[in-house]
């Protein structure tokens, strides 16, 4: 997935998700809490691939990911493309009035848009060159 997309947030917490978006994450995804208080949206696929790694995970190990199952919910968008954003998944995101929705390889991410604003300005020439030296691309 990749890509772009700003929306707002209705008075009830929905969100439109773009259509380009929808036909990658296919009829019922997943949302949930995100790395960098932004939320994750798991197509059935990535979800499932996800859901296995964390069955293999010694208990000890495990605990840890008890929030992001328990905020978790399944989704399927209304017939206008819209989705509920809980207000628990919300309040994790600062997510208010205005979102970016972005494309990550396989899944999406949500950010409020002042904070995808800061972390875009975080990113320099530098630091991607940076980067992508280290990843041996």
């Amino acid at each position: 997935m990749t890509g772009t997309y700003e929306h707002n947030i209705d008075a009830k917490g929905r969100l439109f998700i773009p259509a380009k978006l929808r036909e990658e994450l296919g009829a019922t995804f997943y949302l949930t809490m995100g790395i960098d208080a932004c939320l994750a949206v798991y197509p059935m696929e990535s979800w499932n691939v996800f859901t296995e790694k964390f069955a293999s995970l010694p208990m000890s190990q495990s605990r840890v990911m008890r929030p992001l199952f328990a905020n978790a919910v399944k989704c399927e968008p209304d017939s206008q493309g819209r989705i509920v954003l809980p207000q628990r998944l919300r309040q994790y995101a600062g997510l208010e009035k205005e979102a970016v929705i972005i494309g990550v390889h396989n899944r999406a991410e949500i950010w409020s848009a002042e904070k995808w604003k800061e972390a875009e300005e975080e990113m320099t020439p530098e630091k991607m060159a940076a980067f992508m030296e280290s990843l041996d691309f």
